[in-house]
Formats: C-alpha cells, sequence, structure tokens
C-alpha cells in the first residue's frame, strides 16, 4: 500500500522521531541510503523556489534516483487538464511525486489518481516539509522536542499550520501570534487541538507577540506577504509590532533560538541584527532540508 506525506500527521509521532534520528546520522555521513535507486521522482513545481528544488534534486540523486524537475507551466495542467488525469498518465512513468503548488485540495486529489507517493513540497494550507527539518535543527540544537515550547510570530500561514499540527501530533507546546484577522486556519487549529488530547501539548492562539514568546525556547519567524499574495502588500502595516527584535526575545527563555524558514525580508518579520545573530542556526535549517526529505523519501519509498 502506497504512502503519502501531504500533512505532517500523516507520520505518527514515532515515525517522525525515526525520521529525525535517520536525517541526523545521514547528516554526519554514518549511512548511504540508496532506497530511490532506479526509481524516477517527479518534481512539479508550479512556484518559484530555491531551497525546496535543490534539497530535492539533489536528495533524490544522492539517493540513486533520477529527479525530473517539472515546470507548472510546463504542462498540459496549465492548459487545463484534469488533475486526476494528470495523476493517472504520470502513473505510467513516475515513481513518485513531489509536488510544490497553491491549492492542497490539488494535492490531495492527485494523491488519489496517482497510485504512488505523493510528497507535498508547499501547498496553500501546509508546508510538512519545511517542519520536518525544522524537528532535525531543534534536535540537533536543544537536544530534545518534547516539553520544549515554539512561539511563531507573523502571519497564519502554510508555516504556522503545520506548526500546530506537528505541536498536537508530537507533544510540544505551540503559540502563534498573529494580528487581528491574520489567525491560522481554523482546519488546522481544529486538528493541532485534537491531537494534544492525547500528547499533552499546549497549544495558544493569540494576538499579542509578547504572550506568546514568554518562556519560548524557540523563536519562529516568516515573510508577512507570502508568494502569491504580493498584492497584499497594505497588510504590512498591520503587522508592525510583530516583529522578531531584541526586545521581543526579551521575554523568551535565555537560551533561545530564533529560526526563520527563508528567504527573510530584514526589517520587516525579523531584524538584521537578530538574523545574523542566529544566522548558524536558520541556514543549518536551510540545510536540514535536504537531509529531512531523504529520510522521509527512504521511509516513504521502502
Amino acid at each position: 500500500m502506497k504512502r503519502d506525506f501531504l500533512n505532517i500527521s500523516d507520520l505518527n509521532r514515532d515515525e517522525i522521531f525515526q525520521i529525525i534520528e535517520y536525517a541526523v546520522k545521514l547528516k554526519k555521513g554514518e549511512i548511504k541510503d540508496q532506497t530511490l535507486k532506479g526509481k524516477s521522482i517527479g518534481l512539479i513545481f508550479m512556484k518559484p523556489s530555491t531551497r525546496t528544488r535543490l534539497s530535492f534534486e539533489v536528495g533524490v540523486y544522492q539517493m540513486g534516483g533520477q529527479p525530473i524537475y517539472i515546470q507548472g507551466s510546463s504542462t498540459q495542467m496549465s492548459r487545463g487538464e484534469d488533475i486526476k488525469d494528470t495523476g493517472r498518465v504520470m502513473s505510467r512513468y513516475l515513481d513518485g511525486i513531489v509536488i510544490r503548488t497553491y491549492s492542497h485540495s490539488e494535492v490531495e486529489e492527485l494523491s488519489r489518481y496517482f497510485d504512488k507517493p505523493v510528497i507535498n513540497a508547499l501547498t496553500d494550507y501546509l508546508h510538512p516539509c519545511q517542519i520536518l527539518a525544522d524537528l532535525q535543527t531543534i534536535y540537533e540544537r536543544l537536544g530534545k522536542i518534547e516539553g520544549i515550547k515554539v512561539a511563531f510570530v507573523g502571519d497564519g500561514n502554510n508555516v504556522a499550520n503545520t506548526w500546530l499540527i506537528a505541536g498536537g501530533l508530537v507533544g510540544f507546546n505551540v503559540s502563534v501570534a498573529t494580528p487581528e484577522g491574520y489567525e491560522p486556519s481554523g482546519k488546522a487549529v481544529y486538528e493541532a487541538f485534537k491531537l494534544s488530547e492525547k500528547s499533552g501539548a499546549e497549544i495558544q492562539i493569540t494576538n499579542d507577540p509578547v504572550e506568546a514568546v514568554k518562556e519560548a525556547d524557540v523563536v519562529y519567524t516568516d515573510v508577512w506577504v507570502s508568494m502569491g499574495q504580493e498584492g497584499e502588500k497594505e497588510k504590512k502595516e498591520l503587522f508592525k509590532g510583530f516583529t522578531v527584535n531584541s526586545d521581543l526575545l526579551s521575554h523568551a527563555s535565555k537560551n533561545v533560538i530564533v529560526m526563520h524558514c527563508l528567504p527573510a525580508h530584514k526589517g520587516e518579520e525579523i531584524t538584521e541584527d537578530i538574523f545574523e545573530k542566529y544566522s548558524d542556526v536558520i541556514f543549518d535549517e536551510a540545510e536540514n532540508r535536504l537531509h529531512a526529505q531523504k529520510a522521509l523519501m527512504s521511509l516513504l519509498f521502502k
């Protein structure tokens, strides 16, 4: 039976820790994984990308597979071909699909008609591959994940949604602070709270960034205007006070680490001095996209 990775909760808690530990070994060069030897993996990109494209192309190659980059505008999907027809055609050629696109429902439909693993490399709703890499980074830096507090400050976007679900699933506390009207998806919040009933995680949604970062072990931010939403630039005025700076971090744990999924708009969601202070963490986080995704693919394709 095929397995997809569309949501972080498509994995269970034990599998997430298994992926993290395996990714650390891959990073150290202790393991050479050739799970994808002889396999062709389609990389469908409807959105521009730096880290996601590079990490998956390099990762598939290092695992012995053939990455095939497919720009969305070059496919018949851009001319109206049904997603389900595209999925059925690609099932005849490919051994797996990695897709980075806008609509989460389109990825869900693709997974129904493509008979091998589908990996969500980003949708407007979720960004689960990013959070796997982030969890690896936290594990490397703090030595633990369970029981920590992650504070997300900024727009209640796909990254915030995924952090909430991950916290509820794994068992760490998540506090998301956004301006009023920019809270995370209600669907993601509901899933996070349901999962937290079992894990014991504390989930908080607030409009007060100071409240969110109190005693936080990790303070996380992302751009205020996501890709494809550039027409909403006027909303930046509403986000004043949600910049991750030294004043805000004074309320966090004294050993706090700051994370950013990149690209960063310095001077908006994060000040340049704070970005540079934690740049080693942020660029480890970027590198870990490669290792965490290789560990994920090893699990899905074995």
